[in-house]
Order: C-alpha cells, then structure tokens, then sequence
C-alpha cells in the first residue's frame, strides 16, 4: 500500500525546497525510479515492462481507433519492427515524423518548435538513450507539469497493426525517439486517447516551463512583429492555430489556400525580405503533417519570390515538406492566436537586460471553504486563498521606464488523472494595493476590505484555460493577489506565479498550519454527577458507555440532525483522553471530556446561524476560531475533506472530535518537541502515537 497523499504532499514540499522538481533533479512521475528499474532489469536481464502504462488497450483508450481496430492492436518493441532499430538518426528535427491516426497536432506542433532549441530538446527527449548500450526495453523523458520537472518511465512497447505503428512514425523506419516521446507524453495524459485534441500552449509549457502567452490575432498590436521577430532570437517555442470548423468537432478540412481548419502549425522562423525595393515581413510556418502548405503569396512556388534581393532568395524553398513562408499580413488573416513560449521573459515583455526573479506558490480552491468565486460577491470572493506579494525598490535599465516590471501568472490543474475528464475552469486574478494602516495583518482580509479597495490590476477577463497571464507596471510595495474561479465552489489545485525585476517576496495570507489564539474550558476537580449513572464498578467508562453518556445528555434542548456518536469515535475519544492508556476513561479524565464537549456544543450551535443543526464549511472557519484554533487555509481543507459530509456539512459529533484531536496533537508536539520546532521519533514511538491516538 502506498503512503497517504498528505503524506507524499508533505514530502514533495519537502522536496521542492531541497531543489527536486528542477531539470536536473526531476521529480519521478507516479513514483518510478528510471535507474533503478533499468539497473533491476539488466541485473534480471529483463526486458522492461510498464505495468503503470502497460501495452493494452486501456492504455490506447477508445477514440483514436474503431472498436474492431482495437483487437488488431499488437504492442511491438522497435527490434521486432526493423532489424537496426535507432533511438535517433542523425540529429533531430521537424521534418523527422509524421502524424499518426491521432488527432494530436498540436503536440507534434509543439515537438516541431522543440527540435529548434537544441538544449531544450536534449533535456526532454534524453538524446543518449540507445537500442544497443544496455539495452533493457526501457526509455524516459522529462516533462515540466504544474511546478515541477517529473522524469516519466515508459518500455518501448509501441502499438501497431499489420507491422506498422498506429500513430507518429519517423519518415526515416527505423528511427524511434518520436514514437518513444509520444508514449511517454501520452502516459502523463493518462492514455493516448486523452492526447486528442488540444491546445499547442499546453504542450509548450509542459517542454520548456517557461513563461508563455499567447496573443489573438484579430487583436494584436503593431508590436507582435516585435516580440515575434525577439522570441526568433531567443530562446523560444512558437505555434498557431487556425479557426473554423464546427465547435466541438475536428473535421481537418483543407481550404482553398492549403489551410487546414482547426489544425495547430508551428512558427519555425520570421524574416524581413526586400521586395521590390520595399520591406516585406514574412513569417515561415510548418505543417506537423509533414505535408500540405500554404499555396498563395510567398508559399514555395509563389512568383513574388522573383523580385527579391538575391541575399534574400536563399529563403525560397521548394518541398512538399508541410513548411512554408506568408506575410505578416496574411497571417495574422488566416490564423486565430499565435503561442509564445520563451525562457527569457524580456522577450515577451519588450524589456532589455533586466534580471527576472521568479516566485511560486501553489494552492487549492476546495468546496465550501477556499472555493469563493469571483467579486461579484465578496462575501464568498474573500474566503478564496490571498497572496501578500512585496515588491522591493530596483535599479531598471532607462530604456525600460515605461514596460511592464510584474508577470502574473496563473495556471489550473485538474485532480483527474486523465487529461479527457479534467475540467477547466473560468479563472482570473485581482490584485490589491495593500495599505500602510494594514501592512502588519497577517491573517485573511475580510470582505470589508474588498468593499472599501479598489483593484490595481487584473487579468482581462475570466478565461476557461489552463493557464492566464498578465503583464504590469508596479511601484514598490504590498499587494494582495486573489485567485478565483468565476463561479464559486468549482474545485482545483492551482499554481500562482510571480515574475518580476525586482526582488519579490510572496506569502499565503492564510498562514500556515494551526494557530492557537486561546486554551479551551480550564479542568476543574467539580465532582462529575452524570460519571456515576454510567461508570462500571470499577469507578471507569469505556466507549460504549461513554456513547450512551453523550447519545443521552449532550443534545439536551437543540435539534439532532444524526444518530449521535458512533462507537468509533467515541473509541477516537478516549484514545485522545485516556491519560492512562487503559481504554479506559476515570472520572477525572471524563469530566475533561465533558467540560470540552458542553464547551464545544454551545459554540457549535452558536455558530449555526443557519439553524440546520449542522455546520456549512464557511461556518467552520468561524467556529474553530471561536474554539481557539485559526487554520491556515491548506489545513482548514483538510479538515474539511476528513470531516465533512458528502453535502459539505459537519456534524456535532464531527465537530467535537475534530477539535479534541487537534487540541491533543498539538500539545503532543509541544510536548515531544520540548519547546523547538522539530521532533524526533523512532518509528515505535511514531506507530504508538499514531495508531492510538
């Protein structure tokens, strides 16, 4: 049985400080150790396979192929295909494959602009794999997803039908590294199925993790040539993608002009030519269908090529390659969006020699506690997760005065572990100015806050994409950054990150953990008269006794919505008041139990301004507090995962027993921490306290 996630999330939080999660200390993708799998299998001499993405039909999923295509499916290793297979011939590049019976251009788009960036490429793709050096049926590649760098194991099991490969092959048989990157990718979507139909900006990141925007045509500015013709002399990825067809169906039909409707192309260069004696932009763009071009002015047999500067013809290339140059003109006619992904973000924010520092934080929006929606009620808005963000005076470069010295960005990922059933969300950002009386709060802002401070900035518009950027110009200072859904209560994980040129320091508003603002009722040695009428001979009360005790007095006067206190959490509670360890609870240890539970009843139903007779997960915030416990947002969700309902409603009993626990664990901490801020345990320390308490 694997450890419990909160278990792996603390470890990954670990891990990300210690540096994991950066390309040369990846991450391993659902935990599989690529050295240690190879080492095993050539010491077994094995030939690996993956039984996390094992050669089945599962891992094909149904889309792709027709239900009877299915059955055909062989999974073959490359040597069985051809007698010399090579991971890569020759070096890399866009004109290598070919797009198989899938419909996922826009990936192979995004593998077009990789094979540009050669260092980029040699990070994914691991360029020293081989089929004859300890050769073991088994590759990986690195992908950057949500944050984070994840090495992803894959064996060179490949599918195919009648001896050939079902979907990306290489123009040259037996090359492999497309086929084997396509796996690979498809596994991190959870099936090849799930790589159907897509946005090229997706894959761009998850290449390079970069900072990205994408920009619509019909809307661009006089300085896309710019950032265009910047990003061609950087460090970049670049796609596009053409509009038309029927919405929610890909249809690939080929227009007059050789376009391909809804199809995502790679940007593969920009140039300015000298026609005529007149300046002409043009921009070169590929087709990862290998085949199919533009066919109107500047495409390869386009007459206008003959009055060029000679130094200029050397552009003209005549190929049914699926590459193929027009004007900045006609792009921008033809084309919807165009994707930039670069590792320099001047590029993209028209700045020169600054230095960009990077900040990132993830979080949650959760049901009922930290999912608030947008403004338009900021009741609901002030409870999603807020960002403190400080920005330090900087030294700029003159030339930049007037351009942007704040990136925002803002990306969602789904819990669903195929990428088909993920759901996007509406999401956008506001950014507050913080103000001098305020600066020493460090909890949430309320909504009176939001009442009374109008934003500084904002992302455009709500947007239901994975990711949402904005650029801004900042003074120095404190501001507040609220992500949010639009609609509240749409649950996701999510990533918030902040570039900027000066030195930028971001903190959850939330805090973190538990923090105790005042002790719960005081022991007293009052005699206990309810102990005696369930207490056994021998003056104690075990769980069953206690749960006839609280069943029977403790909802005296108010309305019961459940069955009262099961027998396991009344085991739960002497466990947590048992200072003996004897299962059972003495009339001392009783009567602290009770004083807690009458002191947590009123506040329970104190608090229940609702009158339901249970607590909605907006309520809780309010009744932990009065109770003495101020949750960070991260812990105030797990509270509400491990105690709430289905419906998001939390019990007396829960309620009581979620108190008691964290009253007790946190006094256990402080206890065996002796007043620092680590503990050590042995593991027949850790497994006492854990499995009884």
């Amino acid at each position: 049985m694997p450890a419990p996630g909160v278990c792996l999330n603390i470890l990954s939080e670990r891990n990300l400080k210690d540096g994991q999660g950066s390309p040369i200390n990846p991450e391993r993708f659902l935990d599989q150790d690529f050295h240690q799998l190879k080492r095993f299998c050539l010491k077994e001499r094995l030939r690996f396979r993956d039984n996390l993405f094992p050669p089945e039909m599962k891992s094909i999923g149904f889309g792709p192929l027709k239900r009877e295509e299915l059955w055909k499916v062989v999974w073959k290793r490359p040597h069985e295909l051809v007698p010399n297979p090579v991971y890569i011939v020759q070096g890399t590049s866009r004109f290598d494959f070919l797009q198989g019976r899938l419909g996922n251009c826009w990936f192979l788009a995004s593998v077009g602009a990789l094979t540009f960036q050669k260092r980029i490429m040699k990070q994914v793709i691991q360029d020293e794999q081989n089929f004859t050096v300890d050769y073991a049926g088994i590759f990986h590649f690195k992908f950057w997803r949500f944050g984070s760098w994840v090495d992803v194991v894959i064996d060179d099991k490949l599918p195919t039908i009648d001896g050939r490969l079902v979907f990306v092959q290489s123009k040259t048989p037996n090359e492999f590294w497309p086929a084997l990157l396509e796996k690979a990718y498809a596994k991190v979507c959870g099936s090849y199925a799930d790589m159907d139909a897509g946005n090229i900006s997706e894959a761009l990141m998850d290449f390079t993790g970069g900072p990205h925007v994408t920009i619509k045509l019909s809307e661009a500015s006089d300085k896309l040539w710019d950032t265009m013709r910047r990003a061609s002399q950087s460090e970049y990825l670049m796609g596009c993608g053409t509009p038309g067809g029927q919405a929610g169906l890909i249809q690939n039909n080929v227009l007059p002009n050789g376009l391909v409707e809804m199809h995502a192309y790679t940007v593969t260069g920009v140039t300015e030519v000298v026609w005529r004696g007149r300046p002409v932009k043009l921009v070169r763009i590929f087709n990862p269908w290998g085949q199919g071009e533009w066919n109107r002015d500047w495409s390869d047999r386009s007459p206008l090529w003959e009055f060029v500067r000679p130094e200029d013809q050397k552009h003209k290339v005549v190929l049914d390659n699926g590459e193929f140059w027009m004007s900045m003109e006609d792009f921008c006619k033809n084309f919807s969006d165009v994707d930039v992904c670069c590792s320099d973000v001047n590029v993209l924010a028209g700045s020169h020699s600054s230095s960009w520092k990077t900040e990132v934080h993830k979080g949650q929006w959760v049901t009922g506690t930290t999912a608030g929606g947008c403004p338009n009620d900021l009741e609901s808005f002030s409870k999603n997760p807020q960002f403190r963000v400080t920005l330090k005076e900087t030294v700029e470069d003159p030339r930049d005065e007037g351009s942007p010295n704040l990136l925002v960005s803002l990306i969602q990922k789904s819990h669903k572990r195929n990428r088909h059933l993920a759901t996007n969300f509406h999401i956008g950002f506001n950014i507050y100015e913080v103000p001098a009386h305020l600066k020493d709060q460090r909890e949430k802002f309320p909504a009176s806050f939001f009442r009374n401070t109008r934003f500084v900035g904002k992302n455009e518009a709500f947007i239901n994409a994975r990711e949402i950027m904005e650029f801004f110009r900042f003074k120095a200072g404190e501001y507040l950054i609220v992500p949010s859904t639009f609609q509240p209560n749409e649950a996701s994980s999510f990533l918030l990150t902040v570039y900027s040129k000066t030195e930028a320091v971001i903190e959850d508003s939330s805090g973190y953990g538990i923090t105790r603002t005042k002790m719960i009722p005081r022991d007293t040695d009052d005699s206990f008269q309810l102990f005696l009428q369930y207490a056994d001979k021998y003056g104690e009360v075990d769980a069953e006794q206690l749960q006839k005790l609280l069943n029977e007095n403790l909802y005296a006067g108010h309305s019961q919505k459940t069955t009262g206190f099961s027998l396991d959490l009344c085991k739960s509670m002497v466990a947590l008041m048992d200072l003996s360890v004897t299962g059972r609870l003495s009339e001392f240890e009783c009567l602290r139990l009770w004083k807690r539970a009458v002191f947590l009843k009123d506040i329970f139903y104190g608090m229940d301004v609702s009158h339901t007779g249970s607590l909605s997960l907006n309520e809780l915030r309010n009744a932990l507090k009065a109770s003495g416990f101020v949750l960070s947002d991260s812990m105030l969700n797990l509270m509400a995962l491990r105690y709430g309902d289905a419906g998001g409603e939390i019990t007396l009993e829960n309620f009581v027993v979620l108190i008691l626990r964290m009253d007790c664990m946190a006094k256990t901490f402080k206890r065996l921490a002796a007043g620092g801020r680590n503990m050590m345990l042995g593991e027949n320390e850790w497994m006492h306290l854990t499995m009884y308490s």
